[in-house]
């Protein structure tokens, strides 16, 4: 478990499966940008047995308050093989969760966390041109605007472009700076 000044990192329990599941699966409340296909509960419930939704080449950690609020998850997965690092995606379960700071210190953590414990040197998040609220999360964790890749993703019946930030691991603070004490 990762403890933050606000929020509260860590894997998902066997207790809470299903009900992460809903919160993933409800495309009702999420917004434009994230792509609205999920898994069948049963692969989400074989995928939790047999790998806890963590491992070296991807994995989940769900975002709460310090009040037990399911905030939203954050998750990392392998690019290409040739890559060196992780692709960090990250979601708000709702939007009353909007503009508190929660994503921003959950994706600094996180990305802190991962360098501490892997070999990696960066960590990049895609999203689509757009998507305001995520780039400003990304900018406030000190990724770099790397450039755009043009239609490289379809959502929702088009294809949209993608912005490309990155964070070395030089550039992101130490774990110890950022937990609360």
């Amino acid at each position: 478990m990762i403890i933050g000044k606000n929020v509260i990192l860590r894997t998902i329990y066997s207790h809470e499966v299903e009900h992460v599941y809903e919160l993933i699966a409800n495309i009702n409340t999420k917004g434009r940008f994230w792509h609205l296909n999920f898994p069948s509960s049963g692969e989400f419930m074989k995928e939790f047995n047999r790998t806890g939704f963590w491992g070296i080449d991807e994995g989940r950690m769900l975002i709460l308050n310090h009040q037990g609020e399911y905030v939203g998850e954050i998750l990392y997965f392998k690019g290409l093989d040739y890559q060196s690092g992780y692709e960090v995606g990250y979601e708000l379960f709702s939007p009353q969760y909007e503009g508190r700071g929660y994503m921003s210190e959950a994706l600094l953590l996180f990305c802190a966390y991962m360098f501490s414990i892997r070999p990696i040197n960066r960590i990049q998040v895609n999203m689509m041109e757009g998507n305001v609220a995520s780039e400003r999360v990304a900018i406030k964790c000190g990724f770099t605007y790397e450039g755009t890749m043009r239609k490289a993703t379809f959502n929702q019946g088009q294809y949209h472009n993608l912005k490309l930030y990155s964070l070395l691991r030089e550039e992101c603070p130490p774990l110890e700076s950022l937990l609360q004490k």
